[in-house]
């Protein structure tokens, strides 16, 4: 007879799960937390001075020195003053950081310390003084508004230096996740007299203590996400809580901004500034940031106090949402408007790195300004070869364009150097590693490229990856390319309008111009023969050779033996200005598939493409311009045909119904 029960493993597993259950009770994480925080405070409440301040100069450089603190806090002083020196940023930085494990010590440190030591710590100004003189004399709800400044948790301390009775005080806080830790420390922040409100319940009360015109203290420059109202400080877009406007509108509260400044280690004196407003929640909204910023700016003690290390601009920066800005509302227009400023400052550094050839580059000048339109707010930076610069600058639809180096053991570093410039993202509308390795050289956090099937950019911090089933022979590149910045926010429609109206165009030039050549495929290029048919069947009209040194043995044997009268044979004598000075002179642009085909169409010139072996689908033209895309016969629509098929009766009878009347 065989009794019932556990089999030997189930009973094995059950002890080992018992004994686990009991190792967890006697090892409670909550209960090390809070045992962490009170043996810490003791011992740093009981060490002398001198070895703090040793303490903290070790610690703050330990964290000065962590990678991705460096760069966040290095980033943050580079884009608020981008007039200062390298130095003085790097001097800012490790102070604010030494500042930081200061604060950190007085905060672990303050349950156990007297309130006579405490005396000596904390210190009002005599503005703030007076705010407690007058309130006591004339009491009104009033918001105490607190920045990120080091030692801002002195204030609980607070009670102990005014000079008045202290009024009701209650404080908005954030608990922490651990409730034997978050008593402890509510319980030793309120043994002055102030009254700790936590941000999940206490939003209740705080009401209540406005109605009976107290105090009510909120730190108001955290990064309030998707949930804020879009303003700048420091001139960069960012997200800020509308609770103090909200609070001050409802009970035509006084608003004080409050601030501690660092005397010596561990003596700071709380000062306070009221902030003018006309009682509307936007107006405090902004005025906040207005006061804030121009505190910092106005005191190096203060500025090297300040959270540097805190991500108070990285709302507007999630991959999905890069290139629109969004959030609950809106007040960047009366933000403008407080300011004085016509448009919105850019200091959100987009660099884009443009494809090498020349045609790619020109059909992205729509998603340049969708960019643009999306993000007002972006110091546009183009990055591409140096013999584009020209062009680009020309455009005026970037702040700044930077030439890609010349090759060599050099060419790398010279990105790796740019680290110093903090971009914020790369864009990338390159395919190679070599691109990807660029951007990843300049440390930028957030690099942008699109990926196709089977293929690997490990180096992109986030990709669009092309669907599987995406035929990109049946779409052109500008789809391609626009959905890649869709999937990363892109919201603003595409302009294909050209860069110069008609009334634009220089008017005095009758000649018709010819692309003869191809830079980098000879089955581009319409053979030698059909061009000269061509210009022989319009005795009447003039044309002008264009193109590059490599086409001018082709644009030699087109003109040898025609009028010189007729036929000016430039190719090779212009450079890039001079060759878009001739396109935007010529009534009609007859080309091959090149680069300078889709410069003509964004110059607003009308046009007549041959394609043959290459595909217009893909690689046609893209701006809103008349023209015109002949093909030999039989060839598909996605190309494939030879392009010395396509017959000069056939051009010519397609020229003379695009042809313009001639210019008086």
């Amino acid at each position: 007879m065989q009794l019932s029960g556990p089999a030997p493993c189930d009973a094995k597993r059950n002890y080992l799960l018992v004994c686990l259950a009991r190792r967890r009770a006697a090892i409670n994480p909550p209960r090390v937390l809070l045992f962490l925080l009170k043996f810490l405070g003791r011992l740093i409440a009981s060490t002398p001075e001198p070895i703090l301040r040793a303490a903290v100069q070790v610690l703050g450089a330990v964290i000065y020195c962590l990678p991705r603190r460096r760069r966040l806090i290095l980033s943050n002083l580079h884009h608020a003053f981008p007039e200062k020196s390298a130095a003085w940023h790097r001097a800012i930085g490790r102070e604010g950081c030494r500042r930081l494990i200061e604060t950190g010590l007085l905060s672990l440190a303050t349950p156990f310390l007297g309130e006579r030591r405490l005396r000596e710590i904390v210190a009002l100004s005599p503005a703030l003084q007076a705010i407690y003189v007058e309130h006591a004399r004339a009491p009104e709800p009033t918001l105490i508004c607190s920045p990120h400044i080091a030692y801002w948790e002195a204030q609980t301390a607070m009670p102990l230096a005014v000079p008045a009775a202290f009024p009701e005080f209650g404080i908005i806080y954030r608990p922490l996740d651990n409730p034997a830790a978050d008593a402890f420390v509510k319980g030793s922040r309120e043994r002055f007299g102030m009254k700790l409100l936590s941000r999940k319940e206490g939003f209740a009360e705080a009401l209540k203590i406005l109605r009976r015109r107290g105090f009510v203290g909120v730190l108001f420059d955290q990064n309030a996400g998707l949930q804020g109202a879009l303003t700048t400080l420091f001139d960069r877009v960012c997200s800020t809580t509308e609770l103090p406007g909200l609070m001050a509108e409802k009970f035509n509260a006084r608003v004080v901004g409050i601030f501690p400044r660092r005397r010596a280690f561990w003596r700071v004196e709380i000062d306070a500034h009221v902030i003018p407003h006309d009682g509307a929640s936007d107006t405090v909204t902004l005025a906040l940031n207005h006061w804030l910023e121009s505190l910092l700016r106005g005191d190096e003690n203060l500025c090297a106090s300040w959270l540097w290390a805190h991500d108070r601009w990285r709302n507007q920066d999630i991959p999905e949402k890069r290139f629109r800005l969004e959030a609950k509302r809106n007040l960047l227009a009366a933000d403008l408007a407080a300011r004085r400023l016509a448009t919105l400052p850019r200091r959100t550094r987009l660099w884009i790195r443009l494809p090498n050839w020349l045609g790619d580059v020109v059909m992205a000048l729509p998603l340049l300004r969708a960019i643009r339109a999306g993000r007002p707010d972006a110091e546009i930076t183009l990055v591409a070869k140096k013999q584009f610069l020209p062009l680009l600058e020309s455009w005026a639809i970037a702040d700044r364009c930077h030439a890609l180096p010349p090759q060599g053991l050099g060419y790398f570093f010279h990105f790796r150097k740019l680290r110093h410039e903090f971009p914020d993202v790369w864009l990338l509308f390159t395919n190679s590693l070599r691109g990807d390795l660029e951007a990843r050289l300049t440390g930028c956090r957030q690099r942008f490229g699109l990926v196709r099937p089977g293929k690997s950019r490990p180096l992109l911090s986030h990709a669009y990856r092309v669907p599987a089933d995406y035929a990109e022979r049946t779409h052109h590149q500008l789809e391609l390319w626009e959905n890649l910045l869709r999937h990363f926010g892109l919201a603003a429609p595409l302009d294909r309008s050209p860069l110069s109206a008609s009334s634009q165009r220089i008017s005095t030039d009758q000649r018709i111009a010819l692309i003869c050549g191809s830079e980098n495929t000879p089955a581009k290029r319409w053979p030698v023969a059909h061009w000269r048919a061509l210009i022989e069947s319009f005795p009447s009209e003039r044309f002008v050779l264009l193109g590059t040194a490599n086409d001018r043995s082709i644009t030699d044997a087109i003109a040898a033996g025609l009028d010189p009268r007729r036929i000016d044979n430039t190719a090779g004598q212009t450079d890039l200005p001079a060759f878009v000075a001739q396109l935007r002179a010529a009534r009609l642009l007859v080309t091959n598939d090149t680069g300078g085909m889709h410069l003509a169409n964004a110059l607003g010139v009308p046009l007549l493409a041959l394609f043959g072996p290459t595909n217009p689908v893909r690689t046609g033209p893209v701006f809103a311009v008349p023209f015109r895309i002949l093909q030999p016969p039989g060839c598909a629509p996605t190309g494939g045909g030879n392009l010395a098929d396509l017959t000069p009766a056939t051009v010519v009878a397609a020229l003379r119904e695009l042809l313009p009347s001639p210019r008086s």
